[in-house]
């Protein structure tokens, strides 16, 4: 059984509550009805009842009556959700009057379900920006404790299952911060960690990289990876990480045994830290080019529930793994607690 297949089946073996605000879009829908069809999870959609019911009728889509519909204009818990985001965002200048009218938005809705404890977890993105995703879930849901920042992994399935976890890797951060500084370098690599735990069932091996390994150049850039390793391993002490190491030594035997001799990670690490953005994104998209690799993802982290933002070019396929990926984050976090 190959990785997607088993997060696959762990989502089915504990069914979790994913909530879908763009529950009129065409993917969406049809990717809904796949996952009730399955019993991935139990899905509920937000939209007009009417209008869903119609479209699911000219998709020739067969059951979606089993999935919930939430209309978010006219439903029965509107009120009490207007009154949490009051509570929530009051401090922030909230006032009832826009609570009202925010709870009509998907997204907010979707996110106050989470807070409420009425669902586990939120796909969203094939009709909306990143940011207006992220949005309601960093007012609402916010971070797991300890930790700050958001970020977003892919994980990278390889042809040559000589690296990784055979041929598994997991990247991060690729989708959402910049230029992190030390301190949020660490929340990376420990979130990043806490997703190889969950999704790809590995014990992580976590190498920070750099253009240097274990002192061979001295820069500024270098010794913000050095102090975020340090950071991490005071944060979690019995994480297995290391740092900082240059890509090849990270995942190559051979090479590692030259510049890294004795690293617990080196040339054997399954999750790779970028110390930026703009390394991050350009490294996955040519190991998918270049390698052939299948890049799932962006999968983000450091939520206290899981909201994961999907590409506005997704299929309907997309749709449906990120479903059981945000399942299997949702396991993941309720057995931390």
């Amino acid at each position: 059984m190959d990785l997607i297949e088993d997060i696959i089946s762990r989502a089915k073996a504990d069914k979790q509550r994913i909530v879908l605000p763009e529950g009129t879009e065409e993917r969406t829908l049809k990717a809904a009805d796949r996952l009730v069809a399955d019993g991935v999870a139990d899905i509920i959609l937000i939209g007009n009842p009417d209008e869903i019911d119609s479209l699911a009728g000219g998709f020739g889509l067969n059951h979606i009556g089993k999935a919930t519909i939430v209309d978010p204009k006219n439903h029965e818990k509107k009120q009490a959700y207007a009154d949490l985001l009051f509570r929530l965002r009051q401090s922030k200048g909230m006032t009832p009057e826009k609570a009202d009218q925010l709870v009509e938005d998907p997204l907010y809705l979707g996110c106050l379900m989470i807070k409420a404890g009425d669902a586990d977890g939120e796909i969203a993105g094939a009709q909306n920006t990143t940011g207006n995703v992220l949005r309601p879930a960093l007012q609402i849901i916010k971070t797991v404790p300890g930790v700050t920042n958001v970020s977003g992994a892919f994980i990278m399935f390889l042809k040559d299952k000589t690296y990784g976890a055979d041929g598994i890797l997991v990247f991060a951060d690729c989708a959402v911060l910049p230029n992190p500084t030390a301190p949020e370098l660490a929340q990376i690599a420990i979130s990043t960690a806490a997703t190889a735990r969950a999704l790809v069932n590995v014990e992580p091996r976590v190498a920070m990289l750099s253009f240097s390994t274990k002192g061979s150049a001295s820069n500024e850039m270098v010794d913000r990876v050095v102090e975020a390793t340090r950071l991490a391993k005071e944060m979690n002490p019995d994480l297995c990480i290391d740092g900082e190491l240059q890509a090849d030594a990270a995942i190559v035997e051979k090479v590692a045994a030259q510049k890294a001799p004795g690293s617990p990670v080196a040339g054997k690490a399954n999750v790779l830290v970028f110390p930026n953005l703009e390394v991050g994104n350009i490294s996955y998209k040519l190991v998918q080019r270049l390698a052939g690799a299948e890049a799932v993802g962006p999968i983000l982290q450091g939520m206290a529930a899981p909201v994961n933002d999907l590409s506005r070019g997704c299929s309907v396929d997309d749709i449906y793994k990120m479903v059981a990926i945000a399942s299997n984050q949702a396991i993941a976090l309720k057995q931390a607690k």
